[in-house]
């Protein structure tokens, strides 16, 4: 049986330590915004690859930033079952399939398969594309982040 933990951070988010980091990976998420992908799908591949990782700080975040943007609760609600639920479009679902490949790298020998990326491309342009596997990559990092050192959600930094 896992052993549980008190709610206490380990420490102070890396980003916010050593202060120039925080800038940078903002600055990169901000950039994703710039892509022309929309808000709305953005914010759905920050929640998949957050609820794959276990991060409780950007999961409660995400969901809230989601909101704000104007994402039901019908659609939060069944994001980890994107495949069953009928709520999501086609390019919708093709983004959370390559989010989803894109996160679990180590779970398959062939980490993002051909006719996942095909299919976001059938949705996608390369500049769109670029947006989905930055935002990917930036929402990667924030888990990894929050999960090692055991941030709290609603804490804020």
């Amino acid at each position: 049986m896992q052993e549980l933990h008190a709610l206490q951070a380990r420490m102070n988010n890396p980003a916010v330590v050593i202060p120039e980091a925080m800038p940078a990976i903002l600055n990169v998420l901000k950039a994703t915004r710039k892509g022309g992908v929309p808000e709305s799908t953005l914010e759905l591949v920050h929640l998949r690859a957050s609820q794959i990782n276990g991060c409780g700080v950007c999961v409660d975040g995400g969901v809230k930033s989601a909101k704000k943007a104007g994402e039901t609760d019908e659609r939060l609600h069944a994001v980890a079952a994107w495949r069953e639920a009928p709520y999501f479009t086609d390019a919708e679902r093709a983004a959370l399939a390559l989010t989803e490949a894109a996160t679990r790298l180590a779970d398959t020998s062939d980490p993002v398969p051909d006719a996942i990326w095909d299919e976001a491309a059938d949705h996608y342009d390369e500049k769109q594309l670029a947006a989905l596997v930055l935002m990917v990559g930036v929402t990667n990092l924030f888990n990894r982040l929050n999960a090692t050192t055991r941030q709290i959600a609603g804490a804020g930094w």
